[in-house]
């Protein structure tokens, strides 16, 4: 497994793992960077979605600058199992919410 690094706040520095496979490409460091610093402090206390979450690289960002909460939503046991362990590593308590749910079947009619 390939391991991320979140960029700054509560888990600056800390590592989470990705699930290994194709179910997930994680968002650069850059990317990520490049919309926080956009956010700012809109991000604390703000409620977050991460949709086709995979590492949950985003989400986890988004808890470690000041979210409330974050909900992950991913279609994939293994990124699911991989996001509960991500979390239970950060110990981010009780400010997220795993859903498996294949988000495309919304559009597919």
């Amino acid at each position: 497994m390939a391991r991320v690094r979140l960029i700054s706040g509560e888990f600056g520095g800390r590592f989470i793992e990705t699930p290994g496979d194709d179910s997930a490409h994680p968002m650069s460091e850059r990317a990520r960077a490049a919309i926080f610093n956009q956010l700012d402090e809109l991000v604390v206390g703000a409620r977050v979605l991460d949709a086709f979450a995979g590492s949950g690289a985003l989400g986890f960002e988004a808890l470690s600058r000041g979210a409330e909460n974050v909900v992950f939503v991913d279609r994939s046991p293994r990124v699911v199992e991989t996001l509960e362990k991500n979390a239970e590593s950060l110990g981010v308590g009780k400010r997220f919410f795993i859903k498996r749910f294949d988000l495309c079947s919304l559009v597919r009619g």
